[in-house]
């Protein structure tokens, strides 16, 4: 952690408190070097301010020896809100930028971010105006449509409680699945989100777009955690079937790459769609803004390609063809 500084002076007592409730009011146990070093004082200092909090009645449990530290214990009550610049800086961003991947919440996020300023002190509220952000995608973001924040808050509650989810599901090209199933994880990948879940029935693991995804009421019913055959955001990042669509690109285009399906649906770019022709090859199908710019993303794979597809996007390669090879060295 990076120390705080004043004008390089050491903060007083009462500042240095308050930051140090601010860094353990995560409930996680922090090491007490890292806690001198981010309050900029010796370890014995960090061990009267401890002291310090625990007289003004807070639950500040210590460990001893090597990693040692210290960790404010659950259900200690705070004071309305304690912050340090760092993570006024982290909530004013992610409150103005929230609208970008989720619908239906912009005035709220906005709203939120008025609230939390109204309890600031002066300083930090100064801190917080001073970071205005206004969120625009670039092309090569290939952006997904924000997906509702009310799916998000359905089956993340369904997530959190480990209770089974009946949902509706609309693949891109066929008709809608009704699913029972046990939802693991919530992955954000590519400016998507996903589902990471176990399906009942069909008895196995399932990735699936949570904007094509609506979510029943809720069963109250628990199940048990299952492991994972690789971590949630590999399943995510490998699974070919994962309810991805080609984005709307002027130019379209596809191939059959020798590359494996999963290290193609790994690494192709958000918008681009895979399909499994054997364990050695995939069909890639992707867009771009040119046929060349189009081409460039094929190459990047550095692959073997046939059944390159359209007309248009042959002659795009045979043009990158002609002008890396009109190259002179320097």
């Amino acid at each position: 952690m990076g120390c705080v500084r004043f004008n390089g002076v050491v903060p007083s007592t009462s500042a240095r408190a308050l930051t140090l409730l601010s860094v353990l009011s995560t409930g996680a146990t922090v090491a007490a070097a890292d806690l001198a070093a981010r309050l900029g004082v010796a370890e014995r200092t960090l061990r009267r301010d401890v002291d310090t909090l625990r007289g003004l009645g807070y639950r500040i449990a210590s460990t001893r020896g090597l990693g040692g530290g210290y960790r404010l214990v659950s259900g200690t009550r705070l004071p309305p809100l304690v912050l340090d610049e760092e993570q006024v800086v982290a909530i004013a961003v992610a409150l103005q930028t929230v609208p970008a991947v989720l619908t239906g919440i912009g005035e709220s996020s906005a709203r939120a971010l008025r609230t939390v300023r109204q309890v600031m002190p002066e300083r930090l509220a100064a801190e917080s105006d001073a970071f205005s952000v206004t969120a625009v995608p670039n092309y090569w973001e290939f952006p997904a449509p924000p997906v509702d924040a009310a799916v998000v808050r359905d089956v993340g509650a369904a997530v959190r409680h480990r209770h089974l989810l009946r949902a509706e599901y609309s693949p891109a090209d066929a008709a809608p699945e009704r699913l029972r199933l046990e939802p693991h994880d919530l992955v954000v990948w590519a400016g998507r989100w996903y589902l990471v879940a176990y399906a009942l029935g069909s008895e196995e693991w399932r990735v699936l777009r949570l904007d094509r995804l609506r979510a029943g009421d809720p069963t109250w019913v628990d199940f048990a955690e299952r492991a994972r055959p690789v971590s949630p955001a590999e399943l995510v990042k490998r699974t070919v079937d994962r309810g991805d669509t080609l984005a709307a690109w002027p130019c379209r285009g596809s191939a059959v790459l020798e590359v494996p399906p999963a290290a193609a649906a790994e690494f192709a770019p958000g918008g681009a769609v895979v399909e499994r022709v054997d364990d050695a090859r995939s069909r890639l199908r992707m867009g771009a803004w040119s046929w060349i710019g189009l081409a460039g993303l094929f190459i990047t794979f550095g692959a073997r390609m046939t059944k390159v597809e359209p007309a248009e996007l042959r002659q795009a390669f045979a043009t990158a063809r002609e002008r890396l090879a009109a190259i002179e060295p320097e």
